[in-house]
């Protein structure tokens, strides 16, 4: 048996630890989804994949129970897929290797850990399984592509579900209730080039930046965090300026929630600039060493020799992009003036792609606002316009409009002072979460998103903080056990 199916509760980490097994990143997850239905016929409960890919499962209320309101639990099958540079995992075939540190953390071997929200469908899992708890009627809702667009709760059809109250299990710290969230906008800029030869008299150069934090940007956003493309094009910048130096290709980032951590370029260049633009990678990397020297430790900045290639960038076209990249706002917008420690507005500069002829760049823009959500997402286009490159927009939600008078998390709140002998913190987030997707489908629903520990999601840092799934778990069964009539 593996380290982290002996943990307490074991009926929480023993299917936490099989999903692990389970290669599941968004975009790949009929393995899962077949896990999850297997799951459910031995527990014997109702189980089926959706329209929208999700997988809906129903348990009926203990007897004596069944006049209680009914409960949506409801997490998203899908993780993040990121690695460290020397890792060859392939998380389309292979099982994580996790283990707990001696810090109390349980973490994935040079890979994201999937505990987002892997621990909420462990959590619906062991519920679903479990015969000594005391319920009313019980629906899960674990959804489909919430990375990569939140593709399974925008599918999800009307009338499949008939829940009263809504528990979403993908909130990030315990003791945190959360009430509200942001809505959010992918923003994708294109434009198609005839590549112009290379001179032949020229070197080229491989130029890496790697090694700094990531993390998603939701959570992490107003950390200040370095992002790789931002730093990336101030360099280009001068490196074109001062060097003569031509672009030929650029991949910076691979997640449109995730602050890239790593961007690359290849560069050509006359043969007597090939010094100083190596000289130029060895100034910046001082200057950014000191700019995030609290926050980034471990950036690294350097160049290799590369084969020259035939084809590069055209100039005007280089210019055109790297002035836009460089004007693209990324970060956060503003704080929300009523709750001033949360971002309201913020943008992140998360994939760029341009080679062979094609320049593609991602964004995702999020707000609590939604006439700000607008404000930054024409910002954005308005930047790319002015490069000439097709700006669309896609996969646009709502955020979540907080109701403080909420009788579950009235509920919540009592069973949590109960229990831990404090108070809990009730919130709004700045990280998108599916509630907005599924009250503009099943509106009179009443919502608090919860869940245990989890930090640095999205990144190979990711860990879940052991102490904090056996009271997640006591004020799960509580709940359920305390819900009201209808």
């Amino acid at each position: 048996m593996r380290e982290i199916a002996k943990l307490e509760p074991t009926c929480v980490w023993r299917h936490f630890d099989a999903l692990t097994q389970v290669p599941r990143p968004s975009g790949h997850l009929k393995p899962v989804q077949q896990f999850l239905l297997n799951f459910a016929k031995q527990a014997g409960v109702e189980a089926f994949v959706d329209a929208g890919n999700n997988v809906v499962m129903r348990k009926p209320a203990t007897p004596g129970m069944e006049n209680r309101k009914t409960v949506l639990m409801q997490a998203h099958m899908d993780m993040v897929p990121q690695k460290s540079p020397e890792s060859q995992h392939n998380f389309e075939t292979d099982p994580l290797e996790t283990y707990v540190d001696e810090e109390g953390w349980v973490r994935a071997r040079n890979t994201t850990l999937g505990a987002d929200d892997g621990i909420g469908v462990a959590a619906i899992m062991a519920v679903m399984e479990a015969k000594d708890l005391q319920h009313g009627p019980i629906e899960a809702l674990i959804t489909a592509d919430e990375e990569t667009g939140m593709f399974g709760a925008n599918d999800l059809p009307t009338g499949e579900l008939h829940s009263d109250i809504l528990m979403n299990l993908d909130s990030e710290t315990w003791g945190k209730f959360v009430i509200g969230s942001a809505g959010g906008i992918d923003i994708t800029a294109t434009l198609g080039y005839q590549p112009a030869p290379a001179d032949t008299s020229h070197t080229a150069l491989r130029v890496t930046l790697k090694g700094l934090r990531g993390g998603h940007s939701g959570l992490e956003i107003h950390e200040g965090r370095a992002n790789a493309n931002k730093l990336m094009v101030r360099f280009m910048r001068k490196a074109i300026a001062e060097c003569g130096a031509q672009l030929v290709s650029w991949e910076g980032g691979n997640m449109r929630n995730a602050i890239p951590f790593k961007a690359e370029v290849v560069l050509t260049m006359p043969q007597d600039k090939a010094e100083a633009v190596q000289a130029l990678v060895v100034a910046c990397k001082a200057c950014f060493c000191d700019e995030y020297k609290t926050i980034e430790p471990n950036l690294e900045f350097f160049t290799e020799v590369t084969a020259l290639p035939s084809e590069v960038v055209p100039t005007e076209i280089q210019d055109n992009l790297v002035n836009a990249i460089y004007a693209c706002h990324d970060g956060v917008v503003r704080m929300i003036p009523a709750y001033p420690d949360v971002v309201e507005t913020s943008s992140n500069l998360a994939i760029i792609n341009i080679a062979n002829g094609k320049a593609a760049i991602k964004i995702l823009a999020r707000s609590s606002r939604e006439d700000m959500k607008v404000y930054i997402a024409t910002t954005l286009e308005s930047c790319f316009n002015m490069a000439g490159m097709k700006v669309e927009m896609s996969g646009n939600y709502g955020g979540w409009d907080p109701n403080p008078e909420s009788e579950v998390l009235r509920l919540l709140k009592k069973i949590y002072r109960e229990q831990n002998a404090q108070e809990a913190v009730v919130q709004v987030d700045h990280a998108g979460l599916e509630c907005s997707v599924i009250l503009g489908k099943y509106p009179g629903m009443d919502v608090v998103s919860l869940g245990p520990t989890i930090r640095s999601p999205h990144t190979t840092n990711e860990r879940c903080e052991v102490a904090s799934i056996l009271p997640f778990w006591n004020l799960l069964k509580q709940a359920l056990l305390e819900v009201p009539q209808k």
